[in-house]
């Protein structure tokens, strides 16, 4: 409403719910994606242009509140913390590539397609990063090259490591040093301020990106999803339900907070993340959420969430399961048990180099196949049955990313809990 007391022209959209509005874009976006098929393929840019802007809001995030997060936490209480969280993150990992590689077993996704050589996949076979470089890369040779790259996971250990220094710097005795800390923590915690006022912005074209990003899904993967490839997703999907409401709620239930509350609380973050297909580009949505949804402290979460969105891959863990299982059947060479324990361990420590990005599971899905000698070449029915899954991937991609941030959040409020940082208040 403008100052004379006339209501704007579009007073209508912005001051409307804003979940009701991403939601809206989700259903209209599907329907318009099937009926319309190719042909709404010209909004496409709408989806790009939401996808930058979610981009670019990310990296700033990350640094801003992961020093602010290691910052605020007492040098001691940070190692424990970060214990906490990692523990939490490998395990559930665990649970859920185990819980993967039941449903491809129970499915059979894949059994009975006999495929011949693909000539059509060598053009679609990625390249496998190397383990142990992806390792190394965790350490950044310029902490601001690997900012203005978008390389999230150097990003992430240099913010670590800023903020501890800050935290020592604030808890020094000496009056010149701790004020010196002090002053870089209101820098770093102003900014992430502005960020999260930049993301309000961002989050009001929401709808509209939402909107093209599922019309071009399903304009283009609509029809592909029946057949062979229906049963991976109906495995996966079964997956991802299955660990959302039977890992993550049990968790909950265990530590007596209610299953309800969290869903209703997170639901937005939830939603966000299976449009986007992005854990990072989430990152905004899901700190404003946790924070006023679910009373977790900043001092947690925004050291717990940023570190999610990078090395938690529930999802992403499932998806593997079931893709590795598909391809096996696929080509006729079914997983032995020894190969679906390397698929565990291979996808549980793949994960740390995972980023959370749109399709990033592919990639994780080379190293997993590798490991269980089906590395992906060119003009191979391994090579094929991979082609198919990635002519899948925008859909997978949407259940597993979900997961994934409905992760970081359960783990994000367990580690509160157990600091005495959540505020019990948003959960009676």
């Amino acid at each position: 409403m403008s100052a004379d007391g006339k209501k704007g022209l579009f007073d209508w959209y912005f001051k409307s719910n804003l979940l009701i509005r991403i939601l809206i874009g989700l259903v209209l976006g599907a329907v318009v994606g099937i009926f319309a098929g190719e042909s709404i393929l010209w909004v496409n840019p709408l989806g790009s242009l939401f996808v930058n802007l979610l981009k670019m809001i990310v990296m700033p995030v990350i640094l801003a509140s992961l020093v602010v997060g290691a910052a605020s936490i007492d040098p001691a209480k940070l190692g424990k913390v970060g214990v906490k969280i990692i523990l939490f993150y490998l395990i559930s990992s665990a649970f859920a590539v185990g819980l993967g590689l039941l449903m491809g077993n129970i499915f059979k996704p894949g059994a009975g397609l006999a495929l011949a050589t693909g000539a059509d996949a060598a053009g679609r076979v990625l390249n496998q990063p190397k383990f142990i470089d992806t390792l190394i890369a965790i350490v950044p040779k310029n902490p601001f090259g690997a900012l203005a790259s978008g390389a999230v996971l150097p990003t992430i250990f240099f913010a670590i490591l800023f903020g501890i220094g800050i935290s020592y710097l604030r808890a020094n005795s000496e009056e010149r040093i701790k004020k010196a800390g002090d002053t870089l923590f209101m820098v770093f915690d102003g900014s992430a301020e502005v960020m999260y006022m930049i993301v309000r912005w961002v989050l009001q074209f929401a709808p509209i990106g939402v909107f093209a990003l599922i019309a071009v899904v399903f304009a283009k993967q609509g029809a592909k999803v029946v057949g062979a490839l229906g049963m991976v997703t109906v495995a996966a999907f079964i997956g991802y339900i299955l660990h959302v409401v039977v890992i993550y709620g049990g968790m909950l239930l265990i530590n007596r907070l209610s299953v309800t509350k969290f869903f209703k609380g997170a639901k937005g973050p939830m939603i966000t993340a299976f449009v986007t297909r992005s854990s990072s580009g989430t990152l905004p949505v899901t700190m404003t959420d946790i924070d006023k949804n679910l009373g977790v402290s900043k001092k947690i979460y925004s050291f717990t969430l940023p570190l999610g969105a990078t090395i938690n891959m529930d999802g992403t863990a499932i998806y593997q399961g079931v893709c590795a299982l598909f391809i096996g059947f696929a080509i006729g060479m079914p997983l032995s048990f020894a190969q679906q324990i390397t698929v565990i361990l291979t996808a549980v420590l793949a994960s740390i180099g995972t980023a959370g990005v749109p399709g990033a599971g592919a990639i994780m899905l080379l190293m997993v196949l590798n490991s269980v000698g089906l590395p992906v070449e060119a003009g191979t029915p391994v090579a094929a049955a991979y082609a198919m899954i990635l002519g899948i991937d925008a859909i997978l991609d949407m259940g597993r990313t979900s997961v994934n941030v409905t992760g970081d959040m359960v783990g994000s409020i367990l580690v509160a809990k157990s600091e005495k940082e959540l505020d019990m208040a948003k959960w009676e």
